[in-house]
């Protein structure tokens, strides 16, 4: 059966499809401050005890001994600077937050209950001191503990904690990143708004996924906007080299200005699938040349992001490395009733209310300006009854740019 005759993949098994064409490219081993947005290669043991000594959660006075009336204050422990001598019985020392308990200290009384009387600490009156002031030694994690997994993203507090972990002057094996090239074709593109003709439009599609891709990519290369000619879009083939990924972007349906596909096969592409049940998305294609993986995606921008959402950015991951990949679904309840979906899997851009989400009044496929104001994607699936307010729906968060 040829392409243009087979029945649209479906979302689900499309995702999967293109998932198993996808291998991590394999390992770099980096200055760990340099590890923000790559992924571990293996699960990171912790190289030292957090924190290493048991510290004071709180301003106040360390205290050695139970049933007294008052302490005698013998010196103080700072952040960074410890108390150096042990603490006797009815003795106590000024504590800061963070700073090291001394040797025999047991409890703290928070500074706000202490009264000082000279060189002497009398407890309030109702005032407790007590050990649960005190952040013991390993709270966080001990050396030789798991802190990170497998396929875990290092953001900028995974990045903290590894750090934290001992590893600060070290390097760290992480995946690599994908380099990608983007080609945004289509004759009535422009790449300069003010001087373009009534007949075209902004070349937006080529800015948004090399923005989407980017936090995901070692390197992002924009080709275009590129003419609807087999001699411009073989000139931006040969332009994307060695690219691991190639996004084009529009041209990929069937109409007689359609020539992506008959271009990546000039190219030496292999197409996989073409043709998604999905709205908006359906005419996109999937190919391989080599190693590199080619992503069709349509020219609609709505289209042309949702499908990137679902299909490059998660391509992008996996490649990286990532142990889970493909974006995550959450159960929130809607705001207001939707009708039955039709007969392909829909993303509808929504808003988050106080009482769920709702979706927004323009779903237009062209429609930018709802888009960027959409907070989710709620996933209707195909064929799926009337919903109620009220009822729980999957939606997909958006309010990180759609690179989360």
């Amino acid at each position: 059966m040829s392409a243009e005759r087979a029945p649209p993949v479906p979302f689900d098994v499309a995702q999967d499809r293109l998932m198993a064409l996808c291998r991590p490219l394999g390992t770099e081993l980096i200055p760990s401050r340099e590890c923000l947005g790559r992924y571990t290669r293996a699960g990171l043991a912790a190289e030292r005890d957090q924190p290493a000594l048991d510290l004071s959660a709180m301003d106040g006075y360390a205290l050695c001994g139970e049933g007294m009336e008052t302490w005698r204050i013998v010196g103080e422990s700072a952040a960074g600077r410890p108390y150096p001598e042990e603490l006797l019985q009815g003795e106590a020392v000024r504590i800061s937050t963070g700073a090291p308990m001394p040797r025999g200290g047991e409890r703290i009384v928070l500074k706000e209950d202490a009264i000082v009387e000279g060189n002497r600490l009398v407890t309030a009156p109702g005032s407790e001191a007590s050990a649960r002031h005190i952040r013991r030694r390993g709270l966080d994690f001990h050396a030789g503990d798991i802190v990170l997994g497998k396929g875990v993203r290092i953001g900028p507090a995974q990045l903290a904690l590894v750090i934290s972990a001992g590893f600060g002057s070290g390097r760290l094996t992480v995946g690599r990143l994908p380099g990608v090239a983007v080609i945004d074709s289509g004759n009535e593109l422009s790449d300069d708004p003010i001087t373009m003709t009534p007949s075209q439009i902004p070349a937006s599609n080529g800015v948004m996924l090399a923005a989407m891709a980017a936090p995901f990519a070692a390197s992002v290369k924009r080709i275009g906007p590129v003419a609807d000619t087999m001699e411009a879009l073989a000139d931006a083939l040969d332009q994307a080299g060695d690219a691991d990924v190639v996004v084009t972007s529009g041209g990929a349906s069937i109409g007689d200005h359609d020539l992506v596909r008959p271009s990546l096969d000039a190219w030496g592409a292999r197409l996989d699938f073409w043709r998604i049940a999905m709205k908006p998305g359906k005419p996109l294609l999937v190919a391989r040349r080599g190693n590199q993986l080619v992503l069709g995606l349509p020219g609609n921008p709505v289209s042309s992001f949702v499908t990137a959402w679902m299909f490059l950015l998660p391509v992008l991951r996996r490649l990286a490395g990532a142990a889970a990949p493909l974006p995550e679904m959450f159960d929130l309840p809607l705001a207001e009733d939707m009708p039955a979906a039709e007969t392909r899997t829909e993303f509808v851009r929504g808003s988050l209310t106080r009482t769920g989400v709702a979706p927004l009044g323009q779903q237009d496929s062209s429609a930018l300006g709802a888009l960027a104001r959409a907070d989710v994607l709620i996933r209707r699936d195909a064929n799926a009854p009337e919903a109620r307010a009220g009822e729980m729906v999957g939606t997909y968060w958006l309010q990180t740019g759609g690179i989360a």
